[in-house]
């Protein structure tokens, strides 16, 4: 088990953990809760070694093989499944052992090498990774893709496919669902609920917490609260201890007026001055309770819009996407993702917007915001139509040497340049009290962005979104880096909004607290989805299932048209006359030739790995092994030489 015992833990002067004491047993699914800064990374810091204690005792189980997702962003050729294979380290050191035992005449080496390796699952492990990154929401056709030709958040997914890849009996996930969408978060959880170790997960998405965790551990003012249960329970209990807490100090509180009251009239009585003194020193004895602390809860509001255009805009004819790249040859036409769309947006709405990934959610979104042009059709706006625009890179957007008050000096200079403000102050002093209800105050409105956590830059995108009064809110993955009480104060915040509302994100409880009517983009078009988002799960297993099922079907059809092309190559033996004939003679004899060998050695494969299943002999199994090594290698040499002969004959006809 995992036991700290008073522990310390500072990150420079501040103190994270004060005197803490947790107990994680074997086997638990543990949900770590709390504000951003409150010190979750940090413990994940001391589990995984990078941080000591600084006080008080830690022990966790040397034995455990312990799994996490690296936060730095990977750069390497190698293509995404043997990235993801090179995670299992416990592969890696087999593969390793089994050649330095073949350099040696070590038998009985060379044997528990081999044996090592087939336990670890080296024949399957491609088959294993490419079942992570589908998963994860990759296609078929980008399993062999190089890791850099990714995205910073596909590779960040790469990262997490790597860590479940590698066999753990402690596994860290610090926000595992950031760059998920909806449909990978459906399979993340599903994958989660089979682990059979110890895992502690950091995260802000309650129905997340509660599918895969049995128990919370709440870091608060340097404390580790646990609680059994996973996080909707943990709030029930919360608040009734909370509420036990404020009734006993209360109580406290009334108890020692009294005791005050008595000592303060007859202290000065000589014959009531015992009893007084005996009040004092039961005064002094009682253990005080300490008055409620309570986080502060943070909360704002969209303020009510200037005007609310009906509709707000409709959409005829319209087709989405993306148009060529200025490289591209003239006359390239540009990338269709969503067409055929004829659709109207009406005040007061408030629409989630559904997909698998991949099918254009936020090709839609941006396309809305003026972001992106529409290939064809017409998007016609009301008139006085104000978009509020968070899109998934706003972070990324913000100048990270500036502070919150240049951003919000240079928002009201860009909107009075634009004639857009109404009754809006923009004197540093207005400016800076709006700062303060998103919680930038004091010396924070003067600290450089850069140095902000990523719920405060979210905080700061939301605050100059709220600030311009926005009719139309589109809100493309909002929540990605904000803490659980901030998500619920922007659920408050929308519920309360006056005027539309059009939300594309992967935290399940938000959508159900805010959005009332789901668009879903699929199969290349906008259409409504009737049901709630129980039934869209539902829809995404079965969709995930008929992918698989697809797949397959695919791939047997391509292995009975490559033997039916084969099978007719062969037949073909009558040739026409001619230099160009006798030319191509020797190749298609070589060709041959080289058909012949690879279904030899393909046989003598199947024989090999069938003999390592059975018991042998150390130098049977030793021999055995080294011989299925060197078949592999002959055969991965002699399909890369057929295909260069193929491709020659195929170049001379």
């Amino acid at each position: 088990m995992i036991t700290l015992k008073n522990v310390v833990l500072r990150r420079s002067a501040k103190v994270l953990l004060d005197s803490a004491n947790v107990t994680i047993n074997p086997g638990e699914n543990v949900g770590i809760v709390g504000r951003n800064g409150a010190g979750k990374s940090t413990l994940f810091a001391l589990l995984n070694g990078t941080l000591h204690e600084d006080g008080g005792e830690y022990f966790i189980p040397s034995q455990w093989r312990m799994g996490q997702v690296a936060q730095d962003m990977p750069e390497t050729e190698q293509s995404a499944t043997q990235f993801v294979i090179d995670g299992d380290v416990t592969l890696l050191a087999a593969q390793e052992e089994c050649t330095a035992a073949e350099a040696t005449d070590d038998y009985d080496r060379m044997a528990h090498a081999y044996t090592a390796l087939a336990d670890c699952g080296a024949y399957d492990a491609p088959a294993r990774a490419q079942a992570l990154i589908l998963g994860l929401g990759f296609k078929t056709t980008e399993l062999d893709n190089p890791v850099n030709s990714f995205s910073g958040g596909w590779r960040m997914r790469l990262q997490l496919a790597r860590a479940l890849m590698c066999p753990s009996d402690l596994l860290l996930l610090d926000e595992p669902t950031n760059h998920l969408d909806l449909d990978a978060l459906v399979w993340l959880e599903a994958w989660l609920k089979r682990y059979e170790g110890t895992m502690l997960v950091i995260s802000h998405d309650r129905e997340f917490l509660d599918a895969v965790t049995g128990v919370t551990v709440q870091v608060e003012m340097g404390k580790l609260n646990r609680f059994g249960g996973n996080y909707s329970k943990f709030e029930d209990m919360r608040a009734e201890q909370l509420e036990q807490q404020h009734a006993a100090f209360g109580k406290q509180q009334d108890k020692i007026a009294h005791l005050q009251k008595f000592i303060t009239r007859f202290k000065a009585q000589a014959s009531k001055a015992k009893q007084a003194q005996s009040r004092v020193k039961a005064l002094d004895r009682m253990e005080k309770l300490a008055p409620l602390l309570a986080e502060a809860e943070f909360t704002f509001e969209f303020k009510e819009p200037a005007n609310l255009p009906n509709p707000m805009l409709s959409m005829t004819d319209c087709s989405f996407g993306y148009p060529a790249p200025d490289d591209a040859p003239e006359g390239t036409p540009p990338t269709v993702i969503v067409q055929r769309v004829n659709k109207s947006v009406l005040a007061g709405q408030r629409i989630g917007i559904l997909g698998a990934n991949g099918q254009g959610k936020s090709t839609v979104v941006k396309t809305i915001a003026r972001a992106l042009t529409p290939v064809k059709g017409e998007i016609t706006e009301g008139k006085g139509l104000n978009i509020g625009y968070f899109a998934q890179q706003e972070l990324d957007v913000l100048r990270p040497q500036d502070t919150p008050l240049e951003h919000m000096i240079r928002l009201a200079r860009e909107t009075q340049a634009a004639g857009k403000l109404s009754n809006q102050q923009t004197n540093e002093q207005s400016l800076r009290s709006f700062l303060g209800t998103f919680n930038f105050s004091g010396d924070m409105v003067k600290q450089a962005v850069g140095s902000m956590s990523g719920g405060e830059k979210a905080r700061l995108v939301l605050c100059m979104i709220v600030w311009q009064r926005p009719n139309l809110l589109l809100l493309d993955e909002p929540t990605n880096h904000l803490d659980l009480a901030t998500r619920e104060a922007l659920a408050m915040a929308l519920n309360e909004f006056e005027g539309t509302v059009m939300l594309v994100s992967h935290d399940r409880a938000l959508l159900r607290a805010v959005c009332d009517e789901f668009w879903m983009v699929t199969r290349g078009g906008v259409e409504p989805f009737d049901g709630d988002l129980d039934d869209y799960q539902k829809y995404l297993l079965d969709e995930a299932k008929r992918g698989r099922e697809a797949l397959k079907e695919e791939l047997a059809v391509e292995k009975a048209e490559a033997a039916a092309a084969a099978k007719a190559a062969k037949s073909n033996t009558k040739l026409p006359k001619g230099e160009k004939t006798k030319s191509l003679t020797p190749l298609k004899r070589e060709l041959q030739q080289v058909d012949d060998q690879l279904a030899t050695l393909n046989h003598e494969g199947k024989d090999l790995e069938n003999r390592l299943a059975k018991p042998l002999q150390p130098a049977d199994l030793a021999q055995a092994g080294k011989r299925l090594k060197t078949v592999q290698q002959e055969i991965e040499a002699l399909e890369a030489k057929w295909l260069e002969l193929s491709q020659e004959i195929e170049s001379a006809t």
